[in-house]
């Protein structure tokens, strides 16, 4: 894969090979206008941060059975509580920014004919990376906080910092919305020729036992159904990862003829 920039200075629109300092300066840049766009997110979160901790982030606690009881051990701990919800949210929110910077940084390496594809493929990105979200937050993460709210015995009540609570939310959020991006990290890298859809088939059920294993760690039981509801988007993603796969690598096979 060689880098190229449009010369500026040419009028026949040729492209240049990008020096190394040139590649430092477009990362540098890209990282400033990622920085901004996630500031900018941030103080909307800011401006609306009751209404997100209390409706978007406290709620599913307060809908277990029974409630769980949240409580604060630190005197800054509402402070800092407050402050990574705003951080996180913004990050979450500028997402479709920040995933647009780095495909522009990438794109100096594609074919001419790919780099018109940039918007779609952020838009694609965007929408995996949200539907992991979303996926987390009204499948995954309910289930999960009502079983925590009725395990163990009822001689002990549960009392949950407010920081290892959203620890969690976070956590399993942000990942399952990085999870949800295999079928475009599948994409990039078998235009890139590293992976290709033959290797993905061939490692197949080596696939199947590590999104079981990773099912039943994260699961908070290990009953057939619990881990089958989480296995379940999972094997699908990596099935669509190979027909996505299989259909980047017809394309840079075509581009490679022509």
């Amino acid at each position: 894969m060689q880098w190229r920039k449009k010369n500026i200075g040419a009028s026949d629109g040729t492209e240049n090979e990008m020096t190394f300092l040139d590649h430092l300066e477009e990362l540098r840049w890209r990282i400033v206008k990622a920085v901004i766009g996630l500031l900018v997110t941030t103080a909307v979160c800011g401006f609306f941060s009751d209404w997100i901790v209390n409706e978007a982030i406290l709620r599913p606690s307060r809908l277990t059975n029974p409630p769980l009881v949240l409580i604060n051990t630190i005197p800054y701990g509402q402070i800092t509580f407050y402050m990574v919800i705003i951080l996180m949210s913004g990050i979450v929110l500028s997402a479709p920014w920040i995933l647009f910077q780095v495909w522009k940084f990438i794109q100096p390496g594609l074919m001419p004919k790919e780099r018109k594809y940039i918007w779609g493929i952020v838009f694609f990105s965007s929408i995996c990376f949200f539907a992991g979200v979303a996926f987390a937050y009204f499948i995954m993460m309910p289930y999960m906080l009502q079983f925590f709210a009725t395990f163990g015995t009822s001689s002990i009540q549960n009392m949950i910092s407010v920081s290892e609570y959203v620890s969690f939310v976070l956590q399993l959020i942000l990942i399952s919305g990085l999870i949800f991006e295999l079928p475009m990290v599948s994409y990039f890298l078998s235009r890139l020729g590293i992976l290709t859809p033959k290797f993905m088939r061939k490692y197949r059920r080596h696939a199947i036992v590590v999104i079981l294993v990773i099912a039943a760690i994260v699961t908070p039981t290990t009953d057939p159904f619990t881990m089958g509801v989480f296995s379940l988007p999972m094997l699908l993603l990596y099935e669509i990862s190979i027909w996505i796969a299989a259909i980047a690598k017809r394309k840079r096979d075509n581009a490679a003829l022509a």
